[in-house]
Protein backbone atom coordinates (compact mmCIF):
# COMPACT_ATOMS: atom_id res chain seq x y z
CA UNK A 1 0.00 0.00 0.00
CA UNK A 2 1.00 3.32 -0.90
CA UNK A 3 2.29 5.51 1.96
CA UNK A 4 -0.21 8.22 3.23
CA UNK A 5 2.82 10.90 3.19
CA UNK A 6 0.64 13.35 4.51
CA UNK A 7 -0.91 11.96 7.70
CA UNK A 8 2.90 11.28 8.34
CA UNK A 9 3.83 15.02 7.89
CA UNK A 10 0.51 16.24 9.69
CA UNK A 11 0.97 13.72 13.17
CA UNK A 12 4.86 14.85 13.02
CA UNK A 13 3.92 18.75 12.56
CA UNK A 14 1.43 18.28 15.28
CA UNK A 15 4.00 16.21 17.92
CA UNK A 16 7.47 18.73 17.15
CA UNK A 17 7.04 21.64 18.68
CA UNK A 18 5.86 21.10 21.96
CA UNK A 19 5.73 24.30 23.46
CA UNK A 20 3.30 25.89 20.65
CA UNK A 21 0.59 23.04 21.93
CA UNK A 22 -0.93 23.07 24.86
CA UNK A 23 -4.98 22.27 26.30
CA UNK A 24 -6.96 22.51 29.49
CA UNK A 25 -9.45 20.61 30.40
CA UNK A 26 -12.28 20.67 33.48
CA UNK A 27 -15.57 18.76 34.75
CA UNK A 28 -18.37 20.00 36.36
CA UNK A 29 -21.32 18.83 37.76
CA UNK A 30 -24.84 20.49 38.18
CA UNK A 31 -26.27 19.95 41.24
CA UNK A 32 -29.02 18.27 39.50
CA UNK A 33 -26.42 15.28 38.74
CA UNK A 34 -25.63 16.69 34.93
CA UNK A 35 -21.58 15.99 34.26
CA UNK A 36 -20.05 18.15 32.12
CA UNK A 37 -16.41 17.92 30.02
CA UNK A 38 -15.12 21.00 28.59
CA UNK A 39 -11.50 21.98 27.34
CA UNK A 40 -9.91 24.23 25.29
CA UNK A 41 -7.59 23.24 22.04
CA UNK A 42 -4.12 25.39 21.69
CA UNK A 43 -1.89 25.41 18.96
CA UNK A 44 -0.28 28.08 17.92
CA UNK A 45 2.28 26.88 15.10
CA UNK A 46 -0.16 27.00 12.24
CA UNK A 47 -3.71 27.17 11.87
CA UNK A 48 -5.20 23.57 12.12
CA UNK A 49 -7.85 21.74 9.87
CA UNK A 50 -10.65 21.50 12.69
CA UNK A 51 -13.42 19.80 12.30
CA UNK A 52 -16.38 17.65 13.84
CA UNK A 53 -17.18 14.11 12.29
CA UNK A 54 -19.89 12.09 12.82
CA UNK A 55 -19.54 8.37 13.12
CA UNK A 56 -22.21 5.48 12.89
CA UNK A 57 -22.68 2.47 13.79
CA UNK A 58 -21.19 -0.42 11.97
CA UNK A 59 -18.24 2.03 10.55
CA UNK A 60 -14.75 0.56 10.02
CA UNK A 61 -11.67 2.25 10.95
CA UNK A 62 -8.10 0.80 11.08
CA UNK A 63 -5.25 2.19 11.81
CA UNK A 64 -2.53 3.94 10.34
CA UNK A 65 0.97 2.94 10.97
CA UNK A 66 4.85 4.17 10.90
CA UNK A 67 5.24 3.67 7.47
CA UNK A 68 2.43 5.48 6.09
CA UNK A 69 0.15 3.02 5.05
CA UNK A 70 -3.65 2.40 7.25
CA UNK A 71 -2.93 -1.41 8.04
CA UNK A 72 -2.72 -1.55 11.56
CA UNK A 73 -5.55 -2.08 14.00
CA UNK A 74 -8.84 -2.89 12.16
CA UNK A 75 -12.08 -1.83 14.86
CA UNK A 76 -15.58 -1.32 13.95
CA UNK A 77 -18.02 0.91 16.07
CA UNK A 78 -20.44 -0.56 18.40
CA UNK A 79 -21.45 2.65 19.32
CA UNK A 80 -21.52 5.90 16.86
CA UNK A 81 -20.38 9.03 17.85
CA UNK A 82 -19.49 12.36 17.11
CA UNK A 83 -15.61 13.81 17.51
CA UNK A 84 -14.03 17.04 17.11
CA UNK A 85 -11.18 16.05 15.24
CA UNK A 86 -7.58 18.32 13.90
CA UNK A 87 -6.39 17.85 10.18
CA UNK A 88 -8.04 14.64 9.19
CA UNK A 89 -11.42 12.62 10.75
CA UNK A 90 -9.49 10.20 11.85
CA UNK A 91 -8.01 11.96 14.07
CA UNK A 92 -10.63 12.35 16.86
CA UNK A 93 -8.71 14.46 19.60
CA UNK A 94 -12.06 14.77 21.83
CA UNK A 95 -15.57 13.52 21.58
CA UNK A 96 -18.66 11.31 22.69
CA UNK A 97 -20.71 8.33 21.98
CA UNK A 98 -24.26 7.38 22.01
CA UNK A 99 -23.49 5.84 25.20
CA UNK A 100 -23.12 9.03 26.89
CA UNK A 101 -18.69 7.26 27.22
CA UNK A 102 -16.39 10.78 26.72
CA UNK A 103 -12.30 10.26 25.07
CA UNK A 104 -9.87 13.78 25.19
CA UNK A 105 -6.46 13.50 23.68
CA UNK A 106 -4.17 15.90 25.26
CA UNK A 107 -0.35 16.34 24.68
CA UNK A 108 2.11 14.58 27.20
CA UNK A 109 5.81 15.92 25.64
CA UNK A 110 8.72 14.47 27.59
CA UNK A 111 6.86 11.84 30.30
CA UNK A 112 5.06 9.51 28.38
CA UNK A 113 6.53 6.90 26.58
CA UNK A 114 4.97 4.17 24.06
CA UNK A 115 6.21 0.57 23.33
CA UNK A 116 8.62 0.91 20.17
CA UNK A 117 6.65 -0.28 16.94
CA UNK A 118 6.94 -3.79 16.18
CA UNK A 119 5.66 -5.12 12.62
CA UNK A 120 4.89 -8.12 13.90
CA UNK A 121 2.54 -6.53 15.95
CA UNK A 122 0.96 -4.82 13.35
CA UNK A 123 -2.70 -6.11 13.77
CA UNK A 124 -2.71 -4.79 17.04
CA UNK A 125 -0.94 -1.65 16.84
CA UNK A 126 -2.82 1.76 17.49
CA UNK A 127 -1.45 5.22 16.47
CA UNK A 128 -2.20 7.49 19.97
CA UNK A 129 -4.13 10.03 17.57
CA UNK A 130 -6.68 7.12 17.57
CA UNK A 131 -6.94 5.71 20.13
CA UNK A 132 -9.92 8.05 21.02
CA UNK A 133 -12.40 6.79 18.03
CA UNK A 134 -10.81 3.48 19.01
CA UNK A 135 -12.51 4.16 22.69
CA UNK A 136 -15.92 5.98 21.56
CA UNK A 137 -16.09 2.85 19.14
CA UNK A 138 -15.97 0.18 21.34
CA UNK A 139 -16.81 0.83 24.91
CA UNK A 140 -19.33 1.86 27.21
CA UNK A 141 -17.75 2.46 30.83
CA UNK A 142 -13.94 3.05 31.76
CA UNK A 143 -13.35 -0.26 32.97
CA UNK A 144 -14.18 -1.57 29.57
CA UNK A 145 -11.28 0.57 28.53
CA UNK A 146 -8.99 -0.56 30.87
CA UNK A 147 -9.32 -4.58 30.34
CA UNK A 148 -9.11 -3.69 26.71
CA UNK A 149 -5.90 -1.16 26.73
CA UNK A 150 -3.56 -4.94 27.31
CA UNK A 151 -4.79 -6.18 24.40
CA UNK A 152 -3.64 -3.07 21.92
CA UNK A 153 -0.35 -1.81 21.20
CA UNK A 154 -0.51 2.25 21.14
CA UNK A 155 2.34 3.53 18.91
CA UNK A 156 3.75 6.74 17.84
CA UNK A 157 3.36 7.13 14.05
CA UNK A 158 6.30 9.04 13.98
CA UNK A 159 9.13 8.57 16.77
CA UNK A 160 9.98 12.16 16.90
CA UNK A 161 6.41 13.15 17.82
CA UNK A 162 5.12 13.90 21.13
CA UNK A 163 3.42 11.65 23.38
CA UNK A 164 -0.09 12.33 24.88
CA UNK A 165 -2.44 11.18 27.58
CA UNK A 166 -6.28 10.89 27.79
CA UNK A 167 -8.76 11.88 29.58
CA UNK A 168 -12.01 9.30 29.95
CA UNK A 169 -15.62 10.56 31.31
CA UNK A 170 -18.62 8.59 31.97
CA UNK A 171 -22.11 10.24 32.58
CA UNK A 172 -21.95 9.87 36.44
CA UNK A 173 -18.96 12.43 36.66
CA UNK A 174 -16.46 9.20 37.15
CA UNK A 175 -12.76 10.24 35.11
CA UNK A 176 -9.59 8.94 34.50
CA UNK A 177 -6.42 9.96 32.82
CA UNK A 178 -4.71 7.66 30.97
CA UNK A 179 -1.11 7.83 30.52
CA UNK A 180 1.66 5.79 28.88
CA UNK A 181 4.79 5.60 30.61
CA UNK A 182 7.76 2.57 29.89
CA UNK A 183 4.90 0.96 27.75
CA UNK A 184 2.61 0.64 30.09
CA UNK A 185 -0.62 1.78 30.51
CA UNK A 186 -1.36 3.87 34.08
CA UNK A 187 -5.10 4.96 35.28
CA UNK A 188 -5.62 7.68 37.55
CA UNK A 189 -8.80 8.02 39.28
CA UNK A 190 -9.10 12.39 38.35
CA UNK A 191 -11.17 13.75 41.26
CA UNK A 192 -10.14 16.73 40.76
CA UNK A 193 -11.37 16.94 37.25
CA UNK A 194 -8.51 18.80 35.73
CA UNK A 195 -6.23 18.01 32.89
CA UNK A 196 -3.74 19.65 31.22
CA UNK A 197 0.27 18.91 29.15
CA UNK A 198 3.34 17.25 30.92
CA UNK A 199 4.21 16.49 33.85
CA UNK A 200 2.57 13.51 34.68
CA UNK A 201 -1.02 13.72 36.45
CA UNK A 202 0.17 12.58 40.20
CA UNK A 203 3.09 15.15 40.04
CA UNK A 204 -0.02 18.25 38.80
CA UNK A 205 -1.64 17.34 41.90
CA UNK A 206 1.30 17.35 43.99
CA UNK A 207 2.49 20.25 42.66
CA UNK A 208 -0.89 22.03 44.01
CA UNK A 209 0.51 21.85 47.68
CA UNK A 210 2.34 24.52 46.65
CA UNK A 211 -0.44 26.94 46.73
CA UNK A 212 -1.82 25.93 50.01
CA UNK A 213 -2.18 29.27 50.60
CA UNK A 214 -4.66 30.30 47.95
CA UNK A 215 -8.15 30.83 49.11
CA UNK A 216 -11.58 32.55 47.36
CA UNK A 217 -12.52 35.80 48.77
CA UNK A 218 -10.42 38.41 50.40
CA UNK A 219 -6.65 38.14 51.67
CA UNK A 220 -6.18 40.60 54.92
CA UNK A 221 -6.34 43.05 56.45
CA UNK A 222 -2.93 42.04 58.53
CA UNK A 223 -1.36 44.17 61.55
CA UNK A 224 2.97 44.54 60.18
CA UNK A 225 4.00 46.25 62.86
CA UNK A 226 3.10 49.45 62.91
CA UNK A 227 0.60 49.30 59.90
CA UNK A 228 -2.53 47.50 58.39
CA UNK A 229 -1.82 45.93 55.19
CA UNK A 230 -5.35 46.16 53.39
CA UNK A 231 -6.26 44.19 49.92
CA UNK A 232 -6.54 46.86 46.88
CA UNK A 233 -9.61 44.92 45.81
CA UNK A 234 -11.42 41.34 45.93
CA UNK A 235 -10.35 38.06 44.91
CA UNK A 236 -6.94 39.19 47.01
CA UNK A 237 -7.53 35.45 48.84
CA UNK A 238 -5.52 34.13 44.79
CA UNK A 239 -2.97 36.40 44.90
CA UNK A 240 0.27 34.67 43.99
CA UNK A 241 -1.64 31.99 41.78
CA UNK A 242 0.57 31.70 38.30
CA UNK A 243 -0.63 33.33 35.55
CA UNK A 244 1.32 32.04 32.65
CA UNK A 245 0.80 29.60 30.40
CA UNK A 246 2.90 26.45 30.95
CA UNK A 247 1.11 23.69 31.80
CA UNK A 248 2.11 23.45 35.54
CA UNK A 249 0.28 26.98 36.20
CA UNK A 250 -2.84 26.05 33.83
CA UNK A 251 -2.93 23.50 35.82
CA UNK A 252 -3.07 25.23 39.25
CA UNK A 253 -5.53 27.98 37.79
CA UNK A 254 -7.73 25.55 36.62
CA UNK A 255 -7.83 23.44 39.68
CA UNK A 256 -8.82 26.53 41.70
CA UNK A 257 -11.69 28.36 39.29
CA UNK A 258 -12.87 25.01 39.03
CA UNK A 259 -13.29 24.16 42.67
CA UNK A 260 -14.95 27.27 43.96
CA UNK A 261 -16.96 27.42 40.77
CA UNK A 262 -20.33 28.43 42.55
CA UNK A 263 -22.25 24.79 41.43
CA UNK A 264 -25.52 25.64 38.47
CA UNK A 265 -28.41 24.07 38.74
CA UNK A 266 -28.77 22.47 35.15
CA UNK A 267 -26.66 20.78 32.52
CA UNK A 268 -27.20 24.01 30.45
CA UNK A 269 -25.93 26.63 32.82
CA UNK A 270 -23.12 24.65 34.00
CA UNK A 271 -21.92 24.61 29.93
CA UNK A 272 -21.79 28.10 30.10
CA UNK A 273 -20.32 28.54 33.55
CA UNK A 274 -17.40 26.07 31.32
CA UNK A 275 -16.81 28.29 29.13
CA UNK A 276 -16.70 31.79 31.19
CA UNK A 277 -14.11 29.43 33.46
CA UNK A 278 -12.31 28.51 30.30
CA UNK A 279 -12.23 32.15 28.85
CA UNK A 280 -9.53 32.47 31.55
CA UNK A 281 -7.25 30.06 29.04
CA UNK A 282 -7.58 31.42 25.82
CA UNK A 283 -3.87 31.93 24.94
CA UNK A 284 -3.61 35.12 22.75
CA UNK A 285 -0.94 34.89 19.81
CA UNK A 286 2.28 36.11 20.23
CA UNK A 287 2.92 34.50 24.25
CA UNK A 288 4.76 31.34 23.17
CA UNK A 289 7.44 32.96 20.92
CA UNK A 290 10.29 35.26 21.01
CA UNK A 291 8.99 39.28 20.46
CA UNK A 292 9.27 39.11 16.18
CA UNK A 293 9.33 35.56 15.42
CA UNK A 294 5.27 34.90 15.50
CA UNK A 295 5.01 32.53 12.46
CA UNK A 296 0.96 33.54 11.25
CA UNK A 297 -1.55 35.89 12.05
CA UNK A 298 -4.30 33.62 13.11
CA UNK A 299 -6.69 35.33 15.57
CA UNK A 300 -5.70 32.81 18.85
CA UNK A 301 -3.64 30.29 19.78
CA UNK A 302 -6.93 28.78 21.35
CA UNK A 303 -8.31 27.39 17.89
CA UNK A 304 -11.42 26.46 19.57
CA UNK A 305 -13.44 25.42 22.68
CA UNK A 306 -15.57 22.91 23.36
CA UNK A 307 -17.94 21.59 26.05
CA UNK A 308 -20.20 18.79 26.40
CA UNK A 309 -23.10 17.67 28.17
CA UNK A 310 -23.14 14.07 29.20
CA UNK A 311 -26.72 14.21 30.89
CA UNK A 312 -28.75 15.30 27.44
CA UNK A 313 -25.91 14.60 24.70
CA UNK A 314 -24.97 17.84 23.46
CA UNK A 315 -21.84 19.29 22.43
CA UNK A 316 -21.10 22.79 22.61
CA UNK A 317 -18.29 24.93 20.87
CA UNK A 318 -17.23 28.08 19.43
CA UNK A 319 -14.01 29.20 17.82
CA UNK A 320 -11.00 31.43 17.34
CA UNK A 321 -12.71 33.22 14.35
CA UNK A 322 -16.54 33.29 15.79
CA UNK A 323 -17.03 32.97 19.68
CA UNK A 324 -20.79 32.37 19.05
CA UNK A 325 -21.68 29.33 20.38
CA UNK A 326 -22.79 26.12 18.50
CA UNK A 327 -24.34 23.22 19.42
CA UNK A 328 -24.77 19.40 18.11
CA UNK A 329 -27.72 17.72 19.89
CA UNK A 330 -26.54 13.68 19.56
CA UNK A 331 -29.97 12.64 20.71
CA UNK A 332 -31.35 13.95 17.11
CA UNK A 333 -28.60 11.71 15.58
CA UNK A 334 -30.14 8.24 14.34
CA UNK A 335 -26.77 6.43 14.48
CA UNK A 336 -27.81 3.61 12.83
CA UNK A 337 -28.71 4.86 9.70
CA UNK A 338 -26.74 8.40 9.36
CA UNK A 339 -23.79 8.32 6.85
CA UNK A 340 -20.04 8.44 7.92
CA UNK A 341 -19.53 12.85 7.64
CA UNK A 342 -17.06 15.57 8.48
CA UNK A 343 -17.34 19.56 8.42
CA UNK A 344 -15.76 21.95 9.18
CA UNK A 345 -15.96 23.96 12.57
CA UNK A 346 -16.46 27.03 10.72
CA UNK A 347 -18.48 27.57 7.65
CA UNK A 348 -17.41 31.34 7.63
CA UNK A 349 -14.56 32.38 9.75
CA UNK A 350 -15.52 35.94 10.72
CA UNK A 351 -17.74 36.48 14.21
CA UNK A 352 -21.16 36.87 13.91
CA UNK A 353 -21.69 40.34 14.86
CA UNK A 354 -25.50 41.54 16.15
CA UNK A 355 -26.36 45.00 16.18
CA UNK A 356 -27.82 46.91 19.36
CA UNK A 357 -31.64 47.48 19.25
CA UNK A 358 -32.11 51.51 19.04
CA UNK A 359 -35.14 53.42 19.23
CA UNK A 360 -35.27 55.94 17.20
Amino acid sequence: MKKNLLLITLVSCLGLYDTAMGCTGITLQSTDGATVVARTIDWSRTEMNNIYTVVPRGHNQQSLLPDGTMDGLSFISLYGYVGMAVEQPEFVVDGTNEAGLSAALFYFPNYGEYKPYNEADKDISLADFQVVSWILSRFSTIDQVKEAVNNVRIINIDPSASTVHWRITEPSGRQVVMEIVDGIPHFYENEIGVLTNSPGYEWQLTNLNNYVNLHPGNAGPTKFGPITLRAFGSGSGFLGMPGDFTPPSRFVRAAFFKTYAVPRANAYDTVMQSFHILNNFDVPLGAQFTAGSIPNDMPSATQWTVATDLKDMVIYYHTMYNRTIRSIDMKNINFATVPFQYHTLDTQKQQLIIPAKINQ
